[in-house]
């Protein structure tokens, strides 16, 4: 119908690679709290935050260069629609663990009293 898609072996692999790597380094940071390992704790979680970030800023640049648009029948529409929720989640998780961040450099959760930040991670 004329509309190009998306190389899915360029930005969405990237995007996967650091997806399932912010999911590695959020479970070390989480493994490293437990173990009281707090300088793992405080590494994996700005890993995780940064990985995040990147996640974002290419899937804006990925919307800036899309061939096609929301208004461009079903693929746009189901494309945006789909990422765009995605990446509120992103968005939205980030925040929570930029919060957890803050209270792990604030001593505030230790190896027994962490559910905010499991709580974070399950969302």
């Amino acid at each position: 119908m004329g509309i190009e898609s998306l190389n899915p072996f360029e930005v969405p692999l990237l995007n996967t690679i650091l997806l399932l790597s912010s999911g590695a380094t959020v479970t070390y940071s989480h493994h490293s709290l437990i173990a009281g390992d707090r300088k793992g704790a405080l590494f994996g979680l700005i890993l995780t935050i940064l990985l995040a970030v990147i996640f974002t800023l290419l899937q804006v640049y990925e919307y800036y260069n899309a061939a096609f648009t929301i208004s461009d029948g079903v693929y746009g529409s189901t494309f945006y629609m789909t990422t765009g929720l995605h990446g509120i989640h992103v968005i939205v998780g980030t925040i929570f663990l930029l919060v957890c961040l803050f209270r792990l450099i604030s001593y505030h959760f230790t190896d027994h009293h962490h559910i905010g930040f499991e709580s974070a991670i399950l969302y």
